[in-house]
């Protein structure tokens, strides 16, 4: 074995040992005996007191119009247009919308008294779930295997560094939170675990966006990040799938769910993978538009394999990503389900999702010095976890401080896939309200410094060291 993989394996190693090390001491906390519930249990979508189909309308043809209009006012300033859909959902909630105007803002989410069963919360919530399942299935297509070619090595490296210490960091930090922001009933080994993961994320999706806009994509710093926020990604929601088991059982129990997570995912890429790839290269000869069958079938095995996953006991966003990732990134069925997918996901289901994690999202509930304060030591953790390791990592295999610095940048950047976590965990009550908006304020705050840092690290017309790849079919 070589020298490489030994460091690797005793990184590893030495990562689960100090968790346990944290977990030890996390073990004789107590948290606040205090619990909180999303919404009333809803018993049907109809209720006497309120029009379902005009509130949900409404709610959707308002933060399409604001997201657009606030994704071109963040690409105007140099950020990504995803940002500006992201604060659409936060302006129509109570942070925003609610305290200026309760009214208004009950307008489109109406209050306890005129909805008593949140029916329209309900409804919003079941487009958001199917809005992030799409899309999960989407960033499972564009992750492209090539950008790992001849760059496997350095990127695990680089992303697992970052991984374990960040995870790490944010179980460390729970040694802090846990007696104040969370929960009696939440353990502390899943409230350690879910701040390790929350913190450990990196929005590959939005990272690529970023790289584009700069045209960057191409050069080997671009191609390295894109395979570091790729190995980053599948880690990631692994360990969210292991977090998820731990919280929703026991631990013997949650061992179970693991057992049956590898064994599923080792059906789909022993058993299934291989028909998808042969049927796509079937697919790739075909003159004309795709069969029936293949449009059909594809929707199909993705909400099957997102029920499997929801049924194991890991989330359904698991297997539309792990389904995503099995069908050959340039392949036809590829190609064309991003290009015709994306924008009735991007444009008409996710805005539900955005407006779903603007209801939750109370920056009111930061009412003290010390939230506000626990607020910045979170956002300083997250920054230095990922930013800070990424770029000593990548300094330490050789490349220059600005190529590791603007690859820690990169690295830094959360967005989306962060919300999608942390709905996760709200919804599983691991993190309290106000623990989710500070969260929230870490994702919007290291997204928005990645464009800015980045523009000052290579300008746009970069040094003329900076050099592209060529060009592949």
């Amino acid at each position: 074995m070589s020298s490489g993989w030994i460091r690797y394996l005793g990184l590893i190693l030495l990562g689960i040992g100090l968790f346990f090390v944290i977990r030890g001491f996390g073990l004789g906390l107590s948290a606040p005996d205090n619990t909180f519930q999303l919404s009333p249990p809803a018993q049907t979508l109809q209720s006497p007191k309120v029009d379902v189909v005009f509130h949900v309308i409404a709610t959707l043809a308002v933060v399409i119009a604001l997201g657009f209009l606030l994704g071109r006012a963040f690409q105007w300033i140099g950020q990504p247009s995803v940002m500006g859909e992201i604060m659409a959902g936060i302006v129509l909630g109570p942070s925003i919308l609610g305290a200026i105007s309760p009214e208004g803002m009950h307008f489109f989410i109406p209050s306890l008294e005129q909805d008593p069963q949140g029916s329209v919360t309900v409804a919003l919530q079941i487009i958001a779930q199917l809005g992030i399942i799409l899309y999960m299935f989407l960033v499972g297509l564009e992750l492209n295997a090539a950008h790992l070619h001849g760059k496997a090595t350095t990127a695990i490296a680089i992303s697992h560094t970052s991984i374990v210490v960040q995870f790490l960091l944010g179980s460390a930090l729970a040694l802090w939170l846990y007696p104040i922001v969370s929960f009696s009933h939440v353990s502390f080994t899943s409230f350690a675990m879910f701040m390790g993961v929350a913190m450990s994320i990196t929005a590959f999706p939005v990272l690529a966006r970023i790289l584009n806009d700069r045209r960057l994509s191409k050069t080997p710093l671009g191609v390295l990040a894109m395979a570091c926020a790729a190995t980053d990604d599948v880690t990631a929601w692994c360990l969210l799938a292991l977090v998820i088991g731990v919280t929703q059982a026991k631990i013997s129990s949650a061992l179970l769910v693991g057992l049956f997570a590898l064994l599923y995912v080792a059906v789909v890429l022993i058993l299934v993978r291989p028909l998808i790839v042969a049927a796509s290269k079937r697919f790739n000869n075909d003159q004309g538009p795709l069969p029936a069958i293949a449009i059909y079938g594809t929707f199909v095995l993705v909400l099957l394999s997102a029920l499997a996953t929801n049924t194991i006991g890991i989330h359904a966003v698991f297997g539309a990503f792990l389904f995503g990732v099995i069908v050959p990134h340039d392949c036809r069925l590829a190609k064309e389900f991003t290009n015709k997918l994306r924008d009735p996901v991007m444009v008409l289901l996710l805005p539900a999702f955005f407006a779903f994690t603007g209801m939750r999202t109370e920056i009111g509930l930061l009412d003290s010095w010390q939230n506000w304060g626990m607020c910045l030591v979170i956002c300083t953790v997250a920054t230095l976890g990922k930013f800070g390791v990424s770029c000593l990592t990548s300094r330490m295999l050789g490349n220059s401080w600005r190529d590791s610095a603007a690859l820690g940048t990169l690295m830094n950047t959360r967005g989306l896939m962060e919300l999608i976590v942390l709905n996760i965990g709200l919804d599983l009550g691991v993190i309290s309200p106000t623990l989710f908006a500070m969260m929230v304020i870490m994702a919007i705050a290291t997204t928005m410094s990645t464009a800015p840092i980045l523009k000052f690290l290579i300008p746009q017309d970069g040094p003329a060291e900076i050099q592209r790849e060529p060009e592949t079919n």
